[in-house]
């Protein structure tokens, strides 16, 4: 259901909004403050709660918001023409705002979830066992890529064959049932872990900041240390509550805030974490943005589903990828090997900026369609004309498929553009695709690294500012496209966000430098499982 709604909401968004990015960046940009701020304290709020309570709250708050907002969609597609006659447009306006505000709460839920499910659960599930942890890693992305290719390619059908009305109630009803039995499996997991009932206590600030100031003169961790796992784990027992002043509550949640980014900054896997998170900094995904310019270039909404579904697969492999190659590299090498290949991939969607049929013209302004919007009350162009326009969102045929290859009925022929090459949206496609496996494989590799490096006490707040970073580059990227919306700009958005994926992969190789030395580039590693058993646990490391 979340992937459903992740990728029906940039096409409504766009549709709704005149064809243009601007609203689905707004979106975007909203989504990515959010999380910034209130990662942390999010985390923290992990941290401080039981693992069932967190996991039941935040479940339910991110499908009911879901539901929710498809509701209020299918009244904005059922009556937004009488909408636009009411108070000068001012209530349809209030609608757009309504559904970002739930949205971006069905996110932050969302953000819960993932971190309580992926970063704490599964490292207690698996135990000390680091293989086993690789293994559940690869097989939740596998699942959450297969998501990919069949939730985009069952709303596209339904919304090429239906209309987006449809669209939206079928989400709505398929979040109301798939929430019901995602409860349930949790209910279960928990019941037979019985592990997960317990959960260390939080460590005090005091020593937390000792702790964390140790970072500079600890040794190097060696890439095969065994998971960090608290020894004396004792269940929640209540405390005496102190009381606490009107101002120290106030400031608590800035304290938290402060607190977890200095602990993410002083944790030994900082720099891998910051060369994650530098990969947010790209139009190069299947985001809102990429869909919504793929969506004015022409491309129906069969063909984006189609697309995603593709871009799955190569997910799927990489996650393949990443087993294979902790297994026989280790798996600081692993982010490394996965780095250069995503890097190799997106340099096809460099080349594709200078190709023919890209709409790369810097001597159009950014600004023009922000400018004609809210200074001159000029309504934004769009791909066709009202005559020659599909009724429905995604059109079954792809007469416009090729840009500009579509002309208007009122228009004189000779005036018409000539049909433009797909080299261009060929190569920028074929490379975000096939970037995909060594995209995914490299976070799978720093996913393991923050599980295995990061204590139990601390895992929820950490992971909530790893979030809280991947969405402060997520928020640049969403103001590269509000300041440069228009499709004219989108080759420069592809060179700057190659050149932030660089910059990551560098941050990465600066990690794995200092954690292998001179034994980085000894690629054959045996397999950790395959270290005897009599062996120490400090002895049992590997490179």
């Amino acid at each position: 259901g979340d992937r459903m709604w992740h990728f029906a909401v940039s096409v409504f968004l766009v549709e709704l909004y005149g064809n243009s990015l601007l609203l689905t960046a707004v979106y975007g940009l909203v989504v990515a403050g959010s999380v910034l701020l209130l990662g942390a304290i999010i985390g923290d709020w992990v941290d401080k709660n039981s693992r069932l309570k967190v996991a039941q709250t935040s479940l339910v708050v991110q499908n009911a918001s879901v539901i929710l907002c498809g509701i209020i969609l299918m009244i904005v597609f059922l009556f937004k023409t009488q909408l636009l006659t009411l108070y000068h447009g001012w209530l349809l306006t209030m609608c757009y705002i309504l559904v970002i505000t739930i949205a971006n709460i069905a996110n932050l839920a969302s953000t819960a979830t993932a971190i309580t499910i992926q970063r704490d659960w599964i490292v207690v599930v698996a135990g000390e066992d680091r293989s086993k942890l690789a293994d559940m890693n690869a097989t939740i992305r596998r699942i959450d890529q297969l998501t990919n290719i069949l939730a985009p390619m069952a709303v596209g059908q339904i919304m090429t064959f239906g209309s987006p009305m449809i669209g939206c109630g079928f989400i709505s009803g398929w979040n109301l049932m798939s929430m019901c039995v995602e409860y349930l499996l949790l209910w279960k997991v928990y019941q037979k872990t019985p592990t997960l009932a317990l959960k260390s206590a939080k460590v005090e600030e005091s020593e937390l900041k000792q702790l964390n100031v140790k970072k500079e003169s600890d040794v190097k961790p060696a890439e095969g240390v065994q998971l960090i796992v608290e020894k004396d784990v004792t269940g929640f027992e209540p405390q005496q509550e102190k009381e606490v002043s009107c101002t120290a509550r106030i400031a608590e949640p800035f304290i938290t805030f402060r607190d977890g980014w200095v602990a993410y900054y002083n944790q030994p896997v900082f720099l891998a974490g910051m060369g994650l998170a530098f990969l947010y900094m790209t139009v190069l995904g299947f985001d809102c943005i990429t869909t919504g310019y793929a969506y004015t270039q022409g491309l129906s909404g069969s063909v984006l589903s189609l697309l995603m579904g593709a871009s799955a697969v190569t997910g799927i492999m990489g996650t393949v990828a990443f087993t294979w190659l902790r297994r026989k590299c280790g798996l600081v090498r692993t982010g490394l090997i996965s780095g250069v290949a995503q890097f190799a991939c997106l340099v096809l969607c460099a080349i594709s900026v200078f190709m023919p049929g890209s709409p790369l013209d810097l001597t159009v302004s950014p600004f023009a369609d922000i400018s004609a919007r809210l200074f001159e009350s000029e309504p934004l162009p769009t791909l066709t004309s009202p005559e020659d326009k599909p009724a429905m969102v995604f059109a079954t045929g792809m007469p416009n498929l090729l840009n500009g290859s579509t002309t208007p009925a009122n228009s004189d022929p000779e005036m018409s553009p000539e049909p433009v090459p797909l080299i261009s949206v060929s190569l920028l496609f074929a490379g975000v695709i096939a970037a995909r496996v060594g995209l995914w494989s490299f976070d799978l590799t720093v996913t393991q690294l923050l599980q295995e490096n990061v204590v139990e006490s601390e895992r929820g707040i950490i992971n909530g500012v790893q979030n809280s970073m991947n969405y402060l580059l997520d928020l640049l990227h969403f103001i590269m496209v509000i300041l440069a919306p228009n499709p004219e700009a989108f080759g420069l958005l592809v060179l700057i966000s190659v050149s932030f994926v660089a910059m990551g992969h560098i941050m990465y190789f600066r990690f794995a430098q200092k954690t292998l030395g001179k034994q980085l580039f000894v690629c054959c590693t045996p397999d950790p499982k395959a270290v005897s058993d009599s062996s120490p646990p400090g002895n049992t490391s590997t490179v």
